[in-house]
């Protein structure tokens, strides 16, 4: 596996694996970034590729600084599940 990548231009973190790239789409709005939707392609389901997405997309938004709204039901699970991103969460 890649390392995950800010695609800022395109308002997505990506990760390529085996030529297929799963993707967490974002919004930014000064210092709050608000996850919107996850998209991992069947080709890699059940291979944690999910995981390791948001889990390089959070660890980049703490260098920045950046407070996180999860709409997206995928990385809400996540932060849910690790306490150690709890404290992004925009309150």
């Amino acid at each position: 596996m890649s390392d995950v990548v800010n695609n800022k231009a395109q308002h997505r973190f990506e990760l390529t694996v085996d030529g297929h790239r799963a993707d967490a789409y974002y919004k930014l709005d000064g210092d709050v970034i608000t996850f919107a939707h996850t998209e991992v392609p069947p080709e890699l389901g059940g291979q944690g590729v999910g995981s390791k997405l948001v889990k390089g997309a959070l660890e980049q938004v703490r260098v920045e600084g950046l407070k996180v709204i999860a709409q997206c039901p995928f990385v809400k699970a996540y932060i849910g599940k690790h306490a150690e991103y709890q404290d992004l969460l925009e309150t």
